[in-house]
């Protein structure tokens, strides 16, 4: 549900943190509008009611040696909530699962997975995901490049 109760200048505030969230209090207050006092207390206010839930520095996956990007999407023998947790309770614990969503449709999870190989993906695919109790069908799509890559969410409607 979403929180009704932000108005213009929180909005603005989640924009511009999203861009930098290192941005100073007097440079965000002059770029919202805001003298910088009701700023800060407007931004403590987001931090505190979990609208801001964390500060993050975005690293360039290359830069690091990620350089394959794949998107599993994976099918369970069972569907009950024992084989769902077990799953879960694995995935959560691969360093290389980036995202894993419980979806609808054909699979029943979706994940973004990185890694700095073709033979790294091969390796965790056959000794750590398959092996999860429960997994019945993995289909594996490779990307090629990103074209919309986005980590700032829309705060207007």
């Amino acid at each position: 549900m979403p929180n009704s109760s932000l108005d213009h200048f929180d909005r603005r505030i989640l924009d511009e943190v999203q861009i930098n969230g290192r941005v100073t209090n007097q440079d965000l207050s002059d770029r919202i509008g805001l003298s910088p006092s009701p700023c800060l207390r407007r931004l403590k206010q987001l931090e505190s009611d979990n609208v801001i839930t964390g500060y993050v520095a975005l690293v360039d996956p290359e830069a690091v040696g990620l350089s394959v990007t794949a998107f599993v999407r994976v099918r369970l023998d069972q569907q009950d909530d024992h084989h769902l947790a077990l799953f879960e309770d694995a995935v959560t614990s691969f360093p290389e699962v980036m995202e894993c969503y419980l979806m609808t449709g054909e699979a029943d999870y979706q994940l973004r997975v990185l890694v700095p190989s073709l033979s790294a993906f091969e390796d965790f695919l056959r000794a750590r995901l398959t092996r999860i109790k429960g997994v019945a069908q993995v289909t594996t799509s490779f990307a090629l490049r990103p074209v919309v890559y986005r980590t700032a969410l829309p705060t207007t409607a």
